[in-house]
């Protein structure tokens, strides 16, 4: 980015220096719109840059927050389960049989429920983290616009007249 903010300010500066006949004022004109155009570049790509940056940390904490609610569904998971296997235990069930397939019919389904729990967290870090990315692309193309539309106004205002036009 460093190099395309100088290439714009020197080339606003060749403009300014090398535009024959041009009175001091399109020149004083074309080097403070070079400058303003550098500027408004590197604002609209420090946003972009900023806006990944938040992206990021937002998909980090929502990885982290995930992370401990899985903790807890999983705690409250084996604590069910230990009391289906105690209150089975406590009744003479034998480890074998229907009351067992049932308890093991309900273990399954939990555990699938928790997979798709998890499939859509990481969903959602994923969507996080292409925000990210689009954010930067963003910036980078809105500067390369906004030095694009600065060169495109400097050369109009360099350009010669033309006779007819008076």
């Amino acid at each position: 980015m460093t190099f395309v903010v100088t290439a714009a300010i020197g080339t606003g500066a060749y403009f300014a220096a090398g535009a024959a006949g041009a009175t001091a004022i399109s020149s004083a004109a074309i080097g403070l719109l070079a400058g303003s155009t550098a500027l408004g570049a590197v604002g609209q790509y420090q946003s972009g840059k900023q806006m990944e940056i938040q992206y990021k940390q937002q998909a980090e904490q929502e990885k982290l927050r995930a992370e401990s609610e899985e903790l807890i569904r999983r705690q409250e998971l084996n604590r069910m389960l230990a009391g289906n296997i105690q209150s089975m235990a406590a009744g003479g069930v034998a480890g074998e049989g229907s009351p067992l397939s049932l308890a093991l019919s309900g273990a399954k389904r939990a555990s699938i429920s928790e997979g798709v729990i998890g499939v859509s967290e990481k969903l959602k870090q994923a969507q996080l983290k292409r925000k990210a990315a689009n954010s930067a692309s963003q910036g980078r193309l809105a500067a390369a616009s906004t030095l694009l539309q600065g060169g495109s106004k400097m050369a109009s205002l360099y350009a010669p007249k033309d006779a007819s036009q008076d």
